[in-house]
């Protein structure tokens, strides 16, 4: 399975943080923003990853994350010249893709629980079955987001987006994991009124076909959508609230990397000298020194 992170757009709703640099790669307490969605495709056991940027911003993705392999992955980078659409990534990454089955996940999304690689493991096995899964979490204001409607069992009945009259509180968040050929049924997308190639008209194609599966990310599960002010500094302080709290580090690749056996001791601690003094750095030195029972 291959996994993307679409980290484009221009962030102007952050402007003028953003004036200058790429949402993504502004920090979210100790780490910078993309280690989230990184992390997030690395639990799900995805190696294979295509970041997709702006021309002006990719060179500065690939001096933090390089080839990836301080990560135990491997980085490819593709331009999206002109924002359009979600959905967009699955045409520009179709030759990375090659045909298999992917997961997609936004920059400015981060996912926090204690048994999330349960809900990835459900959606990678879906995506081999020939299903794409979406992630449902209650909102209060769904006007705002696209929307995913379930029966009494869970099943999907409707996919809207930022509909007037919402037919649930549950938003589609921004990770999503589609079957093989999804690049081909991207192609049978029309521009909506926007402009933008929707995401939400995708799911909805899979829904169409009877192959749309939703997780519902319940009680004691923390999504977070970073792209404003405000809720950039709410996830700054969750981050350090839980990190100080429990003593544990939120997305941290190395970590991953290591407990997965995609890194060995030796690499875990050249990224803890990387790091230095920072408390990011010394959280790999404790690791390394198996300071955490996995």
């Amino acid at each position: 399975m291959k996994g993307i992170i679409l980290a484009g757009g221009s962030g102007t709703r952050l402007y003028p943080l953003t004036k200058i640099i790429s949402k993504q790669l502004l920090p979210v307490y100790d780490k910078p923003m993309i280690f989230y969605p990184l992390s997030t495709l690395m639990l799900a056991g995805i190696r294979d990853i295509l970041l997709i940027s702006t021309p002006q911003d990719l060179p500065k993705f690939q001096e933090l994350l390089g080839d990836g392999g301080q990560f135990g992955i491997h980085l490819s980078y593709a331009e999206q010249p002109k924002p359009e659409g979600i959905a967009q990534a699955f045409l520009i990454g179709e030759s990375f893709l090659n045909g298999e089955p992917c997961a997609m996940i936004l920059g400015d999304n981060i996912f926090y629980g204690g048994w999330f690689s349960k809900n990835l493991d459900e959606a990678v096995k879906n995506a081999y079955d020939g299903f794409a899964t979406i992630f449902g979490y209650y909102v209060r204001d769904p006007r705002r987001f696209g929307i995913v409607e379930f029966d009494s069992h869970h099943n999907v009945v409707s996919v809207e987006e930022k509909p007037e009259n919402p037919k649930s509180n549950y938003c589609i968040t921004g990770l999503y994991f589609y079957s093989s050929g999804v690049s081909e049924l991207a192609k049978k997308l029309d521009p909506s009124a926007r402009g933008e190639l929707e995401i939400t008209d995708l799911n909805r194609l899979y829904l169409q076909e009877n192959r749309l599966k939703a997780q519902v990310l319940g009680r004691g599960f923390a999504w977070m959508d970073t792209g404003t002010v405000d809720s950039l500094m709410e996830a700054a302080i969750f981050v350090e609230t839980v990190q100080n709290r429990q003593g544990v580090v939120i997305s941290a690749p190395e970590e991953i990397a290591y407990y997965a056996g995609w890194i060995n001791h030796n690499q875990l601690v050249d990224a803890a000298n990387l790091y230095g003094k920072s408390l990011y750095g010394q959280h790999l030195f404790r690791v390394a020194q198996g300071f955490f029972i996995n």
